[in-house]
């Protein structure tokens, strides 16, 4: 992609009613524009990272046996009242009715209607077990929405529910989740820790968020250093297997949120010189909540014997708009955002300094041929724009790799790479600076 086609409006001063650096950092990269309060339009480079975390999301999922589907952002009021929950959600849930006086409402969350959708399709036991799963905007009103993204209104999530005929079978499947999180995050390129959480609103008895450390995290968390340096099943692991073992690994040392911690307990079992207390922010969470939507629904299915059985169920969340902001909570520095290479926009920024020469047009132009041939993608900034702003612009939108071409370079055969992470600099031929990238 060439600059001078893209739409990329930065901003060089700090938007006023950004409280949190991602905040910040997506507006003035132009990730995002408000629309409404906690409501945003995703702008092109917002949407490249949006869409690229959506699809290890999937992948993940996938590779654990769900399947997708797609489920309405408007859900009918009356199956909330079959499980119980539509007085007592709260004002977090948008009530609306339709011209002809129905009851509807933005789905906040979607455990009704995928249990309306199961019960009405599966009749046997035969065909469990089944987890589905969808990537959707959903819709909370929240009393104050800030820090952009982070606590929005409107915000997509990847949702996803298991049915089991019985608890054994549905607490494997909540392993199995439970693994595939795990890789979810190593993949995106950040560090998240799973800490038994209060099932809340969604209920059941089992539940863990999986919390991302990161200095300006929104609440403290506690856990042992051993689970930060805990490696991550790879993708050999086999989901069919007997995952308790790994599921034992990261759940017997100690982490908790803030409203979970026990001070005594933290001290006793954690060693001083492992003994972490961080800030964190929540980008998932899991619940094997039985019964509580199967049997007040009816979701049922005949036995082997010819008996109903209610379901047992969980539900498993991602926050998927909101792990952007999460991304640059835990990746930035005073310049910009530094993107983890699998999420990055584009995985190369192409910088011309000199657009209208001829040579350096011609270097820049072959450059960015050759990396789009070998399947990188690369933005190539050919404005008009000073050298300085240029830079200040690579560095905000936090592109893994800079490449720097001049006349100056180009008549001695050298182009500049710039490595984002890092700020480390090196100049190569063209020819070995491609082999390197590609390697």
């Amino acid at each position: 992609m060439r600059l001078s086609q893209f739409f990329l409006p930065v901003l060089r001063d700090v938007p006023a009613s950004a409280e949190i650096v991602s905040h910040q950092l997506m507006l003035r990269a132009g990730l995002i524009r408000q629309s409404a309060a906690g409501i945003y339009s995703w702008l092109p480079l917002g949407l490249r990272v949006l869409r690229k975390i959506e699809n290890i999301v999937r992948e993940e999922q996938n590779r654990a046996g769900a399947v997708e589907l797609l489920m309405p952002t408007i859900q009918q009021a009356d199956i909330w009242r079959e499980s119980g929950r539509y007085d007592d959600y709260g004002k977090e849930m948008l009530r609306i009715t339709d011209r002809h006086d129905r009851e509807l409402l933005f789905g906040p969350t979607n455990e009704e209607q995928i249990t309306q959708i199961f019960r009405d399709s599966v009749k046997s036991y035969k065909d469990c077990p089944k987890t589905l799963y969808h990537l959707q905007w959903k819709f909370r009103d929240e009393i104050r929405p800030r820090f952009g993204v982070m606590r929005g209104r409107e915000f997509l999530m990847k949702d996803a529910y298991s049915f089991d005929l019985s608890e054994e079978d549905a607490r494997k499947t909540y392993q199995k989740m439970f693994v595939a999180y795990l890789r979810t995050f190593e993949r995106l390129g950040v560090k998240a820790i799973p800490m038994k959480a209060d099932t809340g609103p969604i209920g059941g008895d089992l539940s863990h968020e999986f919390i991302l450390l990161a200095e300006t995290g929104e609440s403290e968390v506690f856990c042992d250093q051993q689970l930060i340096d805990m490696p991550v099943p790879d993708e050999s692991v086999d989901f069919n297997s007997d995952l308790s073992s790994v599921i034992e690994s990261w759940t017997s040392h100690y982490a908790a949120t803030e409203e979970m911690h026990d001070a005594e307990k933290f001290e006793n079992e954690v060693s001083k010189d492992n003994q972490v207390s961080a800030r964190g922010i929540e980008v998932g969470h899991i619940f094997y909540f039985g019964d509580k939507y199967s049997k007040p629904m009816k979701c049922e299915v005949q036995g082997p014997d010819g008996k109903l059985i209610a379901l047992q169920m969980g539900s498993y969340g991602i926050g998927v708009s909101r792990l952007m902001g999460a991304i640059i909570e835990a990746s930035h520095d005073d310049n910009g955002i530094i993107w983890p290479k699998a999420v990055a926009p584009f995985d190369v920024g192409i910088i011309n300094l000199k657009p209208g020469d001829e040579e350096t047009d011609k270097a820049a132009n072959n450059l960015y041929q050759s990396l789009q041939q070998k399947g990188f993608d690369c933005l190539l900034d050919d404005t008009n724009e000073r050298a300085g702003g240029k830079f200040k612009t690579m560095d905000l939108i936090g592109l893994p790799i800079q490449m720097i071409v001049g006349p100056k370079g180009v008549k001695n055969g050298i182009v500049e790479i710039k490595y984002r992470k890092s700020g480390e600099r090196e100049e190569l031929s063209f020819d070995d600076a491609i082999n390197k990238i590609s390697s």
